[in-house]
């Protein structure tokens, strides 16, 4: 106790009492006393009340430099989306007059059937109709580890985010499952389409797809979704959700509408003839 009161009595260290008493003597403390110190301090004070007035006027000279290439910087984005909206809109009036000459050609050749059917199964036409809407989403934690902290690596690992594999699995189930036509976020898939990684996001062709997403999947609902379901690829989402808590809602619908696929190139192969060997 005795102690505890010594330091409650004496919270300044004895030493440093008596080294301030005896600076406080010599005239060390306070404001400077001679001329010199004194016209060192006002020109020390008067240089830093230079360097702040002199960052403040270049701060507010480069505003408007900062602002007006900032405004002509979204109106380029605003330009270019534009125009690209216009070259969207022009490729599906060349696509809609090029599937109304074929469809005319093949009336007229007695085939008038197929090209409908042709134009669905490859993606090159919209079409809407009932089936299933499946919905996979990141997990709530996804974008931390376990102790909250964000993600110090790149790349895909197993913390509830959605990999490309995965969805890659999710299509295939579905066209295994009966599915005539799929999309995933608005994006037709093809038998030509790809779903790759690149860094943290997930392609479909080559196009980047943002969380969550929204599989379309066009034939008989009930049949479809039950199937998917049962199908090892359905079993395999299930695992997803119950092991990394991925996040999946799929329902049935009345009648979904897919768009048409950007485009659809097919290369076929062609035999070699003697004269091409020659």
């Amino acid at each position: 106790m005795s102690l505890l009161t010594n330091v409650m009595d004496h919270s300044l260290d004895d030493g440093y009492a008596e080294a301030a008493e005896r600076k406080k003597a010599d005239g060390g403390g306070g404001m400077p006393k001679t001329l010199r110190a004194k016209l060192g301090l006002a020109a020390g004070l008067v240089l830093a009340a230079l360097v702040v007035t002199v960052g403040a006027a270049q701060a507010r000279v480069a505003a408007p430099v900062v602002a007006k290439e900032r405004e002509e910087l979204v109106d380029r984005i605003e330009s270019e989306t534009s125009a690209a909206d216009k070259l969207e809109k022009s490729v599906d009036e060349l696509r809609a007059d090029v599937n109304a000459r074929r469809s005319e050609a093949l009336e007229k050749s007695g085939d008038g059937d197929r090209p409908d059917l042709v134009g669905i199964l490859s993606g090159a036409v919209a079409v809407h109709g009932p089936g299933v809407k499946l919905v996979v989403n990141d997990a709530k934690d996804a974008g931390t580890d376990g102790d909250g902290q964000p993600r110090g690596t790149s790349g895909f690992s197993d913390t509830g985010r959605v990999r490309d594999r995965d969805m890659q699995r999710v299509v295939n189930g579905l066209w295994e499952s009966g599915a005539e036509a799929v999309s995933i976020n608005g994006q037709r898939l093809t038998a030509l389409s790809a779903i790759r990684a690149a860094g943290d996001a997930i392609l479909v062709d080559n196009r980047p797809l943002v969380p969550p997403y929204t599989v379309l999947a066009v034939g008989d609902g009930k049949r479809l979704s039950a199937g998917f379901q049962d199908s090892a690829d359905g079993l395999y989402l299930h695992a997803l959700q119950e092991n990394y808590g991925i996040r999946t809602a799929i329902s049935v619908a009345d009648d979904l509408k897919l768009p048409a696929a950007p485009s659809v190139i097919v290369r076929t192969a062609q035999p070699i003839t003697e004269k091409g060997t020659s």
